[in-house]
């Protein structure tokens, strides 16, 4: 019974885990290029009482072992890197990402993060930056006097000045993509850092090489299911609450136990 105890409390913590998961997906919900954050689980180490084709009275050979097991706990969490939904709107700054690929994004120590966020600004010189004001890679500089900023599918930048009736190209917008995404490191504020589980990023131009294309005036939303993670939160708020029952089911039990010498 002491051993029911441990291990309910396993289970309690690896729901509560579970539910800190699904709260971050749907405070989340609008953001932009965000992408579900799921978590594993895996059983901890069995007793085992009796090994499996022990023999036993009579040189007879048990079929199976007996073994109890000990609880759960979290074994990892990795982001459906599942598209979101386009939402255009019509600011000609804004980038989606059709398929796959991040945005390389230099960071002020010097190294970079990637993100799938498109919803970029002009800082003071003109650069096209993050919310946070951290400078695209490829730097793109958008001239003061122009007009018209387009985005082509390639990543090309054209803009239009004042006085000019044709279009000029001022620069290209590069994606990279990894082997397993999933093994990106998130760091907040919409990035990631590379680690050795994703491997080296793979950089292209838009529409080549398995990356996506560019969508301009458009952001993708969150690919969060609001329906889904509510259900995995009744599952989740469910299995703590039958959890915390075997606990107070034990605890019952060595009272019973307990009161036996009266």
């Amino acid at each position: 019974m002491i051993r029911a105890l441990h291990t309910a409390a396993t289970g309690m913590e690896a729901q509560q885990f579970n539910i800190d998961v699904i709260a971050n997906n749907l405070a989340n919900v609008n953001t932009t290029g965000f992408k579900t954050v799921r978590a594993d689980f895996e059983d901890l180490i069995y007793q085992t009482l009796r090994p499996a084709g022990a023999n036993v009275a009579g040189g007879a050979q048990v079929p199976s072992g007996l073994q109890v097991g000990l609880g759960a706990r979290a074994a990892a969490t990795y982001g459906l890197f599942t598209p979101g939904a386009l939402q255009v709107t019509g600011n000609p700054l804004d980038m989606a990402i059709e398929g796959d690929g991040f945005f390389k994004v230099l960071m002020p120590d010097g190294s970079v993060a990637y993100t799938r966020d498109g919803s970029f600004k002009l800082d003071s010189q003109g650069r096209l930056v993050t919310s946070m004001g951290y400078p695209l890679e490829p730097e793109i500089i958008i001239p003061p006097d122009v007009q018209e900023v387009l985005v082509g599918r390639d990543g090309t930048i054209s803009v239009r000045r004042g006085g000019q009736q044709g279009l000029e190209e001022i620069g290209q917008i590069t994606l990279v993509r990894f082997v397993n995404p999933a093994g990106l490191s998130r760091i907040g504020l919409n990035l990631y850092r590379v680690t050795p589980a994703s491997g080296e990023p793979i950089e292209g131009t838009p529409g080549t090489n398995g990356l996506g294309e560019l969508s301009g005036g458009s952001l993708e939303a969150s690919n969060v299911q609001i329906v889904e993670e509510m259900v995995r939160l009744i599952m989740a708020q469910r299995a703590y609450e039958v959890n915390s029952r075997a606990i107070q089911t034990a605890d019952e039990m060595l009272s019973v136990a307990k009161d036996l010498k009266r």
